[in-house]
Order: C-alpha cells, then sequence, then structure tokens
C-alpha cells in the first residue's frame, strides 16, 4: 500500500498523533478525530504526517519538545494497547508508529547517500537515485508459555521497565524457524527443555518493531538455570497463585491468562 504526504483537505475514520512513543488521546481516552488533527497539522509542532488512504487513517508525529495540544493528553503506546477494547485500533496505531519512525529513521539511501521519497506502490521509501527499496523493519520475536501440570513458568527480565513476570521471549536469530527459536529461547533463559509445542498467534508489537509469535509448550525435562545476563528472576507459578503480570493489550497477558481461564 502507498504511504501519502498528508494533504490539508482529509477525511478519515481513523486519526492517531503520536509524541515519541506516546499517543495523544482526549481525556475520555478517545483518538484525535479529522478536524483535530488538521488543527494540529497546521501548526508548526509536526515533524511527520502521512496517510494511507485504502485504510482510511491518517498518522501524524508531534515534536518531542512541542506543548501537547488543548484538550489531549499524551499517554504511552502500550497503556493505550492495554485500554483500547477494538483491535482494529490497536493494528492500525502499531502500524502508523512503525512507519513513522521508518520515514524519521531512513531519509538517505544506504547505497548512494541520495534522498529517498515514498514510494507509489508500497508502504517503503524509495531512493531518488538509484531505485533502491527500504521497507519498514520488523523483527521477528517468538513468546513462549511453558506449563508443568498445573504450574507454569515465567520470567522477570531484567530489561523490563515494570515488576512483573511474563513468558519467556526472545528474537528469532538469522537461518532459525520461529518454532527453533522458540525451543532455544526457553532453555538457554532457563535451562529447562520442553515438548509439545503448539503455535497459538501472532501480534505486531511496535517496542520498537517486533512481530510476535506466540507459543505453549509442555515442560519435559531440567532445572531452572537462570540466564544471568537477561534474567533477574524466574519460577514455576501456580495457575491460582500468579506473581503480577503484563497488562491487558500484550500477547503475554492472552497466553497467561488464556490458560488460568481454562
Amino acid at each position: 500500500m502507498a504511504v501519502h504526504t498528508l494533504k490539508n483537505n482529509f477525511t478519515f475514520s481513523r486519526c492517531f498523533v503520536f509524541q515519541d512513543n506516546n499517543i495523544l488521546v482526549t481525556e475520555k481516552g478517545e483518538l484525535p478525530d479529522s478536524d483535530a488533527l488538521r488543527r494540529i497539522v497546521s501548526s508548526d509542532i509536526t515533524s511527520d504526517a502521512f496517510s494511507e488512504d485504502e485504510l482510511s487513517y491518517a498518522a501524524a508525529m508531534i515534536k518531542s519538545n512541542a506543548a501537547i495540544p488543548e484538550g489531549f493528553i499524551a499517554i504511552p503506546l502500550r497503556q493505550f494497547f492495554w485500554q483500547n477494547t477494538i483491535h482494529e485500533a490497536e493494528q492500525l496505531s502499531a502500524r502508523a508508529h512503525s512507519i513513522l519512525r521508518l520515514r524519521e529513521t531512513y531519509r538517505f539511501c544506504p547505497s548512494c547517500a541520495a534522498p529517498l521519497t515514498d514510494d507509489e506502490h508500497f508502504t517503503a521509501k524509495v531512493c531518488t537515485k538509484c531505485g533502491s527499496l527500504l521497507f519498514p523493519r520488523i523483527e521477528p520475536a517468538v513468546i513462549v508459555l511453558v506449563r508443568n501440570e498445573n504450574k507454569i513458568l515465567l520470567v522477570k527480565s531484567k530489561s523490563s521497565s515494570g515488576n512483573f513476570f511474563s513468558c519467556v521471549a526472545g528474537f528469532v536469530e538469522l537461518g532459525e524457524s520461529i518454532e527453533e527459536a522458540a525451543v532455544r529461547e526457553v532453555n538457554e533463559e532457563t535451562g529447562i527443555k520442553i515438548k509439545n509445542l503448539k503455535y497459538k498467534k501472532s501480534r505486531p508489537w511496535p517496542f520498537p518493531d517486533q512481530l510476535m509469535f506466540a507459543f505453549t509448550a509442555e515442560y519435559e525435562s531440567g532445572e531452572i538455570i537462570m540466564q544471568e545476563e537477561e534474567i533477574e528472576d524466574a519460577g514455576w507459578f501456580p495457575l491460582d497463585s500468579l506473581p503480577e503480570t503484563p497488562r491487558p493489550g500484550s500477547v503475554a497477558y492472552e497466553l497467561i491468562h488464556g490458560i488460568t481461564e481454562e
């Protein structure tokens, strides 16, 4: 799908405004409408704006040091994910934020240094000189919920900003399938071997550019040996006595609480 620089006269069913990793909503938690987005784009606080007409949405990024427009508050995009109940809005916000990051990061061709512009046919940047295409960055990652009878394996990551336990997760490496990555990540981070690996779903996760592949698995063997560089704590937790876990809106929450609700 083609990305278009936003024109003055537009009307879209969904509009998104970001500031860094925050998204702007009203005090009632509603997204801006087209009128509000037009006012924001026409001001000097906007660093970029675009639309994808085929998906009937538009998005803008306001400058990091800009004051939040009257009538709006800025909340973390993660918070929008767990507060929002409309899956389409969640997906489009993730897509819009990733495209804005692409447009901010890639302005010149890495091959010949000529300026880049929006491609007319794809969601990509194209070099004005050599024609090279640069597509949005997507980082495949796996997340695995391991079950051992009535207990599940949860870990606390050293890189996490919150004080919660979650499922084992990690990035897919070169030359590796997502299934192989799932088995490897569990063993690397916890020393546990798994069996009966089952794919559940995928989810875009723009923090910054992940596509998460979610699995469940059963314990096969081993004792917990934490990967000290990445894991702060790990353990087997009874389903009726779980520690603090990720909030709704994340695939980790769905994995954990999908099992607890069986």
